[in-house]
């Protein structure tokens, strides 16, 4: 059996990089579920130090959704934003069901035009936070 390289899921906010406080990470937690539990959409927030062996955290951000069943398995539906601080780069990875909405262009968009100008700043969570709250009012 293959030796799998990503952490196992504890949760919707994943935050092995440790870059939220707990007061954030229960926020956040609480908009994703409601999301989830109101359209069967999942988000996945996971915050890491390495994205190895892969290169591109795009990559890794769609193996780990997949390595987690991120979404419905009918549907497809997931959203998994990935956040290695220390290579400075964010990744999202849609399901094929999402993605269908939330096009590669879009959640590029997001990431350059609300995310990444908050994280230049260090405030991760507002970034994160924006980011997420964006991608809900396009998937409507």
């Amino acid at each position: 059996m293959e030796k799998t390289i990503f952490p196992k899921p504890i949760g919707i906010i994943n935050d092995y990089g440790k870059i939220f406080t707990e007061s954030q990470r229960t926020e956040l937690t609480k908009v994703l579920y409601e999301y989830d539990i109101e359209t069967t959409r999942q988000i996945v927030v996971v915050t890491i130090d390495s994205i190895q062996p892969y290169n591109s955290i795009q990559k890794y951000a769609t193996a780990l959704g997949n390595n987690w069943g991120v979404g419905t398995a009918e549907e497809n539906n997931g959203l998994t934003i990935v956040v290695c601080n220390p290579c400075k780069r964010i990744g999202i990875a849609t399901g094929t069901g999402t993605e269908l909405i939330l096009t590669d262009e879009i959640c590029k968009k997001v990431i350059e035009n609300t995310i990444i100008p908050k994280f230049k700043n260090g405030r991760y969570y507002d970034g994160i936070k924006k980011g997420v709250t964006e991608l809900i009012e396009k998937w409507k």
